[in-house]
């Protein structure tokens, strides 16, 4: 049976057309390793079909609409690398009309594409196959004198993919909760074991070992563990830091479930206990997270998000020394960048960073029933910037959630993890 997301991408397709999509490949980690493998999104998409060196050919106008080529089925192989589900499955699991080897791709390509008057394919991503279907044209064209109908357009298929992405199913949504439970516990139990003389590695460790154990396939992305200082790094990776008394420590960290990301971040004191200086930002940054929160609604822009997010950490930080003015001359001279340079989230979905369009020309795009993002502030200290009181050195803090739009409002996704800063510290003392 076709998936229903290839069902409506056929149906949104120009009919007399064809699209060629194809799947990720394995890479190389180093000589003769793979890393491990991970499916194309638009491909995981449309199709569900989780294995490398495949090709989905989508024709509505022909008998058979859909057409798989894979990896044929072989012993030795399977034996060293796992089962393949073969020119047979690519049928009988993942409803195919009709299924080949993938070799048999390039002398089957003339047929599939005479006739069609346009054609989506997304140059740009695999070279060697732009090269086969751009040359397999250019020679269908030449045979001017004969019935063959190459295609006149070459269409990029994230046109309608990438927007269909944007709405998310009831089965998504399922799906994405799940990874937010699975995320969610991972930093509540990361909250209850950290204590200072720990490395960042071994939190990292105890975060992605939840994930696994929960049955997620692993990160979403690579996790960020920053302590003191490092949290002011925005996308600070090493996690080779110890954790001091004294200082926070900044998880952002995601897990991957049945090809959905969830992604969390939390920050929280080593020793279980905020100081001043620290709850003075922390409570900024959780202010204007929770406002933005409540404005993830139908018709609000993400502009919207983003300007409301720097009204109020702006207000903040002059109120606490960083900045000194008028906010709105701060706001409009871009003072803030210097704390708060990121935006205030982004979609979320088969991709962390997902797809999707965030602007129509100059427009910022309105948020709609079924779509998620997450909202995440934050503010980072350098621990060498001047002119502020020192207490506020070396302080990096963000907070996100992951939140789908309502037609009653948001739904927070990841509140199984606390982010109230008596709750955390509750959490912590037990």
């Amino acid at each position: 049976m076709i998936r229903p997301q290839l069902a409506e991408f056929m149906r949104r397709m120009d009919q007399k057309s064809v699209a060629i999509i194809p799947s990720a490949r394995e890479a190389t980690r180093s000589n003769d390793t793979q890393y491990r493998f991970r499916q194309d999104s638009d491909f995981l998409y449309l199709t569900g079909f989780d294995e490398p060196d495949s090709i989905a050919v989508i024709a509505p106008f022909r008998e058979h609409k859909y057409t798989l080529f894979v990896r044929p089925r072989d012993p030795e192989q399977e034996i060293w690398v796992g089962r393949r589900a073969g020119v047979a499955g690519a049928k009988s699991e993942f409803g195919a009309n009709e299924s080949f080897p993938i070799e048999e791709f390039e002398g089957k390509l003339q047929d599939m594409l005479d006739g069609a008057e346009k054609l989506y394919y997304r140059l740009g991503a695999y070279p060697d196959l732009d090269h086969k279907v751009i040359q397999k044209i250019a020679q269908m064209r030449a045979l001017n004198r004969k019935p063959i109908h190459p295609p006149r357009t070459i269409i990029d298929p994230a046109t309608i993919v990438h927007e269909m992405r944007v709405f998310k199913s009831d089965e998504e949504i399922e799906l994405m909760q799940k990874a937010a439970d699975i995320a969610a516990e991972a930093h509540v139990e990361a909250m209850k074991a950290v204590r200072p003389g720990m490395k960042e590695y071994e939190v990292e460790a105890l975060v992605e070992r939840i994930f696994r154990q929960q049955g997620a396939s692993g990160p979403s992305y690579n996790s960020i563990v920053g302590a003191g200082a490092n949290a002011t790094v925005l996308h600070y990776i090493n996690n080779d830091g110890e954790l001091r008394d004294g200082d926070l420590l900044l998880i952002d960290a995601g897990a991957e479930y049945k090809g959905y990301a969830s992604d969390i971040t939390r920050t929280f004191p080593i020793n279980g206990r905020f100081s001043p200086a620290q709850r003075d930002i922390y409570d900024l940054v959780l202010e204007a997270q929770v406002a933005c929160v409540d404005m993830v609604r139908p018709g609000t822009t993400h502009d919207q998000l983003k300007e409301r997010s720097i009204e109020i950490l702006t207000e903040g930080m002059v109120k606490l020394g960083l900045l000194k003015g008028k906010p709105a001359d701060l706001i409009k001279e871009k003072k803030h960048e210097q704390f708060y340079m990121h935006g205030l989230g982004h979609l979320l979905g088969i991709d962390v960073h997902d797809v999707g369009v965030y602007y129509y020309d100059k427009q910022s795009r309105a948020l709609e029933p079924g779509t998620v993002m997450t909202v995440e502030p934050g503010i980072y200290i350098s621990p060498d910037t001047k002119d502020i009181p020192e207490k506020y050195l070396g302080i990096g803090v963000r907070i996100e959630d992951d939140v789908l739009c309502t037609s009653n409002g948001p739904r927070v996704l990841t509140t199984k993890v606390p982010k109230d800063p008596g709750e955390i510290e509750a959490l912590m003392a037990k």
